[in-house]
């Protein structure tokens, strides 16, 4: 989870107020209807509102605009909002944790001596600065050793079991098309800056982005006393340049018939005759693979060429970059400060670096990720919300199920795949029923280079043990304190961490109107995202298999193609507008997701009148807090990164285009033609 063609809506989003006064809001019940009803509490915080909005002209502004008056984007964030405050709430009870381990007696090899261990190692600055760059030598030595092409597939091997970055991308994971049993896949990788376009583009700021990215390669190849640190940074850059010129767009990678190549070894190996794949996949654990997938099929002999022809001294400056920019936050304050310096405050915008003890806690999260999540379950989730979102969902799954009958324009045989694949989708809550098992990672408190490293090659390792064995379906692509939710369609299932389980997204003291408009919208969301453009590919047990008539196809197509243009016209920061193709399968998310949370809404009334509360019908409480959990502030640099490298669109947009094309949301708030909020009919779009 992360937020048409009419002027109104680039000055939404651009965050013009509306001048229009709401003293009373059509369609508002008033204060007498709300005393009758207290059982809930609101769930709304209206300080948040901007009353001198009317919610027909902005509905964002309207529940929203007195936060962003009020709030200032931290200076250690790039942007911030409900998703960034709890966040942060997650990240101060991890804090709160480690700062107790650190005085807590251990046992040698458990997960709380490993946990304490890694904290103590990272917030140890003073033993980080003494060792300097001496962990690195080892390292480095490797890549000067690299003196021969043929020398190139093994040392890329070794380094991406360390961690860093190469230009050929290699994991295990499910087959597409036979989602239980694991495969190799080779994908394009190496790139320093966050996309493609960011080598192509010449307009003023990207040529700014690349000037920046320059200076750091200068920065930390000198810190690191590599020779001729600039000349070093131009040639780096260069080659990224042509690898970037053969890398398929962000758009094109969403694609994931286009993206399944299937294919020998053999294959694999004739594609790139300079560069032995079989080495390499050797090298990695990967040697008994016999098949592989390749997702960029015209990648693999470009890069072959490019490597071929680039001078191996080249090659080794960006091999020592990439092993320096890997492990820049464990090394000196000189490297680490350099990394922030383009990466946070160039590419995002931040004022300044987080605490260390926030990048401390950030650390063990990433590297000991389920260890430390089963402390926060422990201190900070009750199971009683747990109950609560097996009700939502299944309410949830009911609206998708009528949903999926009252489509006017799809056929019955697409309609039977389709509930078929809705009663086959699995739902994870909170934490994981088995908990990862770290025994074979080694951390030492006063060794944080080798426990980053350790922990890279740990992680490598489970990967490739997973090679021939059946797809674990136990395991969990986040951890319990992690403010977000998946959909994983190999899988077929949705997955709803502990953390996001709280207000403004999860509330159990509200009324559940909030609820379902905040977390249920997310579930609906989530939901949602296996039937977009590229989950509707995949059936119930998540293999990637066509299940749609032609006509159903085309009918979805041509939906979808609306909702994208609607999407391409907002323009949010610059000249630079949300990519409708990018952005498309969490843009069907999210509207999908609100219509089916509206259904289960209703179907949790029973037939019932809502209650008023707050002076607040049950569908207007239902839209208020879908669109609280949307609010979100940016820096220019960090929302110009969003638009070109993220898949989501900016929260502004998740909080209007789902709005604009729902005709619950026009009827609970009276809007109107001449309202700025209001679209004709025959101009929305309803997918599912």
């Amino acid at each position: 989870m992360r937020e048409c063609s009419r002027g109104a809506v680039s000055r939404l989003v651009l965050g013009g107020a509306f001048a229009i006064a709401a003293a009373a809001l059509p369609g508002l019940a008033g204060a007498q209807a709300s005393a009758q009803s207290s059982v809930k509490t609101l769930g709304i915080d209206t300080t948040n509102f901007d009353r001198s909005v009317r919610p027909q002209d902005d509905f964002f502004r309207f529940v929203n605009g007195g936060w962003l008056k009020r709030t200032e984007i931290p200076s250690d964030a790039s942007s911030w909002g409900a998703f960034n405050e709890l966040r942060e709430g997650s990240r101060t009870a991890l804090h709160t944790i480690l700062d107790s381990a650190l005085t807590t007696k251990a046992a040698p090899g458990s997960e709380l001596q490993k946990v304490r261990d890694l904290y103590k190692s990272y917030m140890d600055s003073a033993q980080i600065a003494a060792l300097g760059i001496a962990p690195l030598q080892p390292d480095l030595k490797v890549i000067a050793g690299v003196t021969s092409l043929k020398q190139l597939p093994a040392t890329f091997a070794y380094l991406s079991k360390i961690g860093v970055q190469t230009p050929i991308g290699v994991g295990v994971g499910a087959d597409p098309k036979a989602s239980m049993v694991n495969i190799v896949t080779v994908n394009q990788s190496g790139l320093g800056l966050p996309d493609r376009d960011y080598y192509l583009k010449n307009d003023a700021k990207t040529t700014e982005l690349r000037q920046a990215y320059h200076k750091y390669i200068t920065d930390v190849m000198t810190a690191a006393k590599q020779p001729d640190p600039s000349g070093a940074a131009d040639r780096i850059i260069a080659l990224e340049t042509k690898i970037a010129e053969k890398q398929w767009s962000r758009a094109h990678n969403r694609d994931r018939d286009s993206t399944y190549n299937k294919m020998p070894v053999a294959q694999l190996v004739a594609m790139a005759p300079d560069y032995n794949f079989r080495t390499f996949l050797a090298a990695d654990g990967l040697g008994k693979a016999t098949v592989v997938n390749v997702r960029q099929p015209s990648y693999v002999p470009a890069i072959d060429s490019i490597l071929a022809s680039t001078p191996l001294s080249t090659l080794r400056e960006y091999m020592t970059l990439k092993l320096i920019d890997s492990y820049a936050n464990e090394l000196p304050a000189e490297f680490e400060n350099a990394r922030f310096d383009f990466r946070g405050r160039a590419m995002s915008g931040q004022a300044e670096m987080a605490a260390r003890w926030k990048r401390g806690v950030d650390e063990v999260g990433g590297t000991l990720g389920e260890a430390v999540g089963k402390l926060y379950v422990q201190r900070n989730f009750k199971p009683a919300a747990k109950a609560r979102m097996d009700s939502l969902v299944a309410n949830l799954r009911e609206a998708y199920a009528i949903g999926i009958d009252s489509l006017e324009w799809m056929s019955p045989a697409t309609k039977a795949q389709a509930k078929d694949k809705l009663a086959h989708f699995t739902v994870k809550i909170a934490y994981p029923d088995k908990w990862r098992d770290y025994s074979k990672l080694t951390i030492k408190p006063n060794d944080l280079y080798g426990n980053a490293k350790r922990a890279s090659e740990f992680q490598h390792d489970y990967m490739v043990s997973q090679l021939g064995k059946p797809v674990d379906r136990t395991r969990w692509g986040m951890t319990p304190q992690t403010v977000n939710a998946y959909y994983n369609p190999s899988a077929n299932e949705i997955v709803f961490p502990a953390a996001i389980l709280q207000p403004p997204f999860f509330d159990p003291n509200a009324d559940d109107a909030v609820n379902y408009g905040a977390i249920g919208a997310v579930i609906g969301h989530e939901i949602g995202h296996g039937f977009d453009d590229q989950g509707r590919k995949s059936d119930g047990m998540g293999n990637l298999r066509d299940w749609w008539t032609a006509a159903d196809a085309k009918a979805f197509d041509a939906r979808t193609a609306k909702l994208g243009a609607q999407y391409d016209a907002i323009m949010p920061v610059d000249s630079v507008h949300i990519n409708g193709k990018l952005t498309m399968g969490e843009n069907i998310g999210d509207l999908s997701g609100l219509a089916q949370a509206y259904r289960a809404y209703k179907i949790s009334l029973h037939g019932k009148e809502a209650p008023v509360i707050g002076g607040f019908t049950g569908d207007q409480r239902f839209f208020l807090g879908f669109a609280q959990i949307w609010r979100t502030k940016y820096r220019d640099a960090a929302l110009r990164q969003q638009l070109l490298t993220d898949p989501h669109s900016p929260g502004t947009a998740r909080a209007y285009v789902p709005l604009i094309n729902n005709d619950a949301f026009d009827a609970a708030f009276n809007v109107q033609p001449g309202d700025k909020m209001y679209i004709p009919p025959e101009q929305r779009v309803k997918i599912w």
